[in-house]
């Protein structure tokens, strides 16, 4: 059972990107913003339910015709997950050994910006590797959209993108 959520929300988060991935190339400087879960995807952002639709079944079709690519997304929150902990660790071990007076703690400050700017270098392809191999795929099976509704909350729109599969 588990397996099988997990497998359907890596589904669903490549669906997610991929959409990502062509509605910012259909409308660049638009800011979107996705999430996914093992029931689908929300798409937040100012666009028809019938483009996204089509916009959707586009992403669909791709990743069936062997786009795996279009399951990683460049403004992925894993990517920044990956970087944040690779950041923090690197100031962990920083201020390993320092003292508990706030003058050694601060004499620290510029090595531990040097080991966390090194960190967030070295984590740039992590991101990327972590979504292909963990928190996506670009296998989309037997996924199928079965609804997409619209939603308004004040100024944000958002569709709920529902799959089965």
């Amino acid at each position: 059972m588990l397996i099988t959520l997990v497998s359907r929300a890596r589904r669903n988060h490549g669906l997610e990107h991929a959409t990502m991935n062509f509605l910012n190339s259909r409308h660049p400087g638009q800011t979107f913003a996705g999430h996914a879960d093992w029931h689908g995807f929300w798409i937040m952002g100012e666009i028809s339910t019938e483009e996204l639709s089509e916009v959707v079944k586009k992403a669909l079709q791709a990743l069936r015709g062997g786009k795996r690519e279009l399951a990683i997304h460049t403004n992925c929150g894993t990517n920044l997950v990956a970087s944040g902990t690779m950041a923090g660790l690197a100031g962990a071990i920083g201020m390993m050994g320092v003292g508990d007076k706030p003058r050694q703690k601060l004499e620290r400050i510029p090595r531990v910006a040097a080991l966390a700017t090194l960190a967030l270098m070295a984590s740039r392809p992590l991101g990327p590797l972590l979504q292909k191999y963990v928190t996506t795929t670009g296998d989309p099976r037997k996924l199928e959209v079965v609804n997409i509704s619209r939603h308004k909350r004040g100024n944000v729109t958002a569709h709920r993108i529902t799959t089965q599969g």
